[in-house]
């Protein structure tokens, strides 16, 4: 492996794609991630990981936006060789029936969860089989248990987009294999982070820690450990994968 890969984090200042970035930067690599909106939280991980030595870059931007995949490769081409990308950044919209779900909700969930991952698939995918990476490059697609359970009367319309991302992962493995690609995806359960009080309910996470059959719910830690071992050399053999990582979910 070649000094300070580059990997590519989108929503890297909350949650699961925070614990990613720390855990990537712990191993070695260079991080370029995104925000939305986090400024301050970006900086406080900019400045704390710089404080050992890591090299990371946190970058505002909207994943939806028509030239946010050229702009954010290009950025981290700047860095390094980018041999990697985390597709992290989620949104549930809000919380309730069905019913309930407007059109905004719905478009803002369908770009962010599954129209900018394919975008930034496909910016990869066109970057590395033009090229001849010295690494060999990895994708990870975070999805969600509710791609198996539906999430009935809380957000269907999101479980639908997950579990077109783990669609988009199988059959992105099986095309770019031949080209020395993997694209691998982690599902989690329940995580205790603050996507619950985004989507309305705070407390979800103990809410729902009662069917976990391990008794809690997750945390962002133990996904970014299944992400960073899938795009690490340990895991050179695993294409099209998805990995639950659920607490027996």
């Amino acid at each position: 492996m070649t000094a300070h890969p580059i990997v590519i984090v989108t929503g890297g200042t909350r949650g699961i794609g925070r614990s990613t970035v720390r855990r990537l930067c712990d191993d070695g690599y260079g991080v370029v991630f995104t925000h939305s909106s986090s400024d301050a939280e970006a900086e406080t991980l900019e400045a704390e990981l710089g404080r050992s030595g890591a090299l990371t870059r946190g970058v505002r931007l909207d994943v939806t936006e028509e030239d946010a995949p050229e702009r954010l490769f290009e950025l981290a081409e700047s860095v390094g060789e980018v041999a990697g990308l985390v597709n992290n950044a989620g949104v549930t919209g809000r919380i309730g029936p069905f019913a309930d779900l407007t059109d905004a909700d719905l478009r803002r969930v369908v770009e962010v969860n599954l129209v900018a991952p394919v975008r930034l698939c496909r910016e990869a995918a066109r970057r590395w089989t033009a090229g001849t990476p010295a690494t060999r490059p990895a994708i990870v697609n975070v999805s969600s248990i509710a791609a198996r359970t539906g999430s009935p009367n809380e957000y269907v319309a999101y479980a639908a987009t997950k579990a077109a991302v783990e669609t988009l992962t199988v059959g992105l493995a099986r095309e770019l294999a031949p080209a020395g690609i993997r694209v691998n995806a982690v599902s989690p359960g329940t995580i205790d982070t603050t996507i619950h009080a985004r989507a309305g309910e705070p407390g979800r996470a103990q809410r729902v820690a009662a069917r976990i059959p391990m008794g809690r719910p997750g945390r962002p830690e133990e996904i970014a450990d299944a992400v960073v071992w899938l795009l690490s050399d340990q895991a050179s053999y695993v294409t099209g994968t998805v990995l639950d990582v659920g607490g027996g979910l």
